[in-house]
């Protein structure tokens, strides 16, 4: 294994780096978490950059990167904010989904607009009483002569409400049929008539946008159903893998942010005539999040260097998921700890990671997924 990185990847490691530096400023990260604000200047940037191409085909206007590549911007972003890595990740895993599964006149239409970033997308799947229990999807979309008519409610639906944003929503096509065999996507306008989005108010995270939708009889073209009518279990199975490892490279990145706040102020923070961080107590709680760190760091490379070689990576990326988000809960948690009341104060940057970090084993599949998935790899029965 060679976890080494190209010159290309370096650059783009760099440039991702610089980029977030001058942009996303303690500042600028501040006045958006205070005001629940949408890093509007960021996403531009990111654009500008041409993040958004990295993982595409080149005909579609992309430069044919793989999941590392996706990893290293992850891992770059996040470290100023898990959450605006979330507003990225929302429009990079929606295209993907079209240009793995949408037809040739859907990808012509949607990529460009993805990758210039006049358009961006969210996915919107869960609903009050379906989350890690799909299958338990109400939401439904019924044929009107050439049209779809979507009704139903969904709930924790990052980023739909961004300015000019289109909601990949899963729904029941065939509520007779299982779940796998009966749900299909559509791509649905966030202004469209019919839709009432709700934005709800989160202990963390709340630049990006946490939304409760309803759908009353929204009208949607046949056009806009993504992959064929039930065919939305294969569109999630489609990019579940890259989701899982670039998810697990943001909480690298994220937790990489609180090391880096927490080492900054025990060198610079004196007590009893010295910096705290000479004391052996407040070093072994660094020396703690720099090993998790380092630990989650290596699971999210050998499962992404596994997906780019082209293996089965589902035990690899099921543990890299699993042990990130719970590594960037506990560097939250002792970051905290470092600060002591300074942690606690709303101004300092701490207190967010410390309530961003909370959802991290939530998101993208609960950490007790993740085991049970790990768990029925090893012929285990759950």
């Amino acid at each position: 294994m060679d976890f080494s990185f190209t010159e290309e990847q370096r650059m783009t490691r760099e440039s991702v780096r610089k980029l977030m530096d001058r942009i996303a400023t303690p500042e600028y990260v501040r006045r958006l978490d205070r005001e629940q604000a949408y890093p509007t200047e960021l996403y531009a940037a990111w654009a500008e950059l041409g993040l958004f191409r990295v993982p595409f085909e080149e005909k579609y206007g992309g430069v044919g990167g793989n999941v590392i590549d996706l990893a290293i911007v992850a891992e770059e972003i996040s470290r100023k904010s898990a959450d605006f890595f979330m507003a990225y990740a929302g429009s990079v895993f929606c295209g993907l989904n079209v240009a793995r599964q949408g037809s040739e006149e859907q990808k012509r239409t949607w990529l460009p607009k993805v990758l210039s970033g006049e358009i961006k997308m969210s996915i919107s799947m869960s609903e009050p009483e379906a989350g890690s229990d799909v299958g338990a999807m109400k939401t439904r979309a019924r044929k009107d002569g050439s049209d779809y008519l979507i009704g139903g409610q969904k709930l924790w639906a990052t980023g739909a409400g961004a300015k000019d944003n289109v909601i990949n929503v899963y729904v029941r096509t065939d509520p007779g049929a299982n779940i796998r065999q009966g749900m299909s996507l559509f791509l649905v306008d966030n202004t469209a008539k019919g839709l009432t989005l709700k934005k709800l108010d989160m202990l963390g995270r709340r630049c990006t946008g946490t939304y409760e939708i309803f759908f009353d009889d929204v009208r949607v073209p046949a056009e806009r159903l993504v992959g064929g009518e039930n065919k939305g279990w294969d569109c999630i199975l489609a990019g579940l893998q890259a989701e899982r490892i670039t998810s697990a490279a943001g909480n690298v990145g994220a937790a990489q942010g609180c090391l880096d706040l927490a080492v900054d102020y025990a060198r610079e923070r004196k007590q009893f005539g010295r910096a705290i961080g000479t004391n052996q107590a407040i070093a072994h709680l660094l020396a703690d999040m720099a090993t998790e760190i380092e630990a989650a760091r290596a699971l999210t490379w050998r499962a992404a260097w596994m997906a780019a070689s082209g293996q089965d990576a589902l035990r690899e990326i099921s543990m890299a998921k699993l042990f990130s988000s719970e590594a960037y809960v506990k560097c939250a948690n002792l970051g905290m700890q470092v600060f002591g009341g300074y942690g606690y104060s709303m101004e300092f940057d701490m207190q967010r990671h410390y309530r961003d970090a909370r959802a991290a084993t939530i998101a993208a599949g609960t950490s007790q997924m993740q085991r049970n998935i790990v768990a029925g790899l090893m012929g285990l029965k759950v």
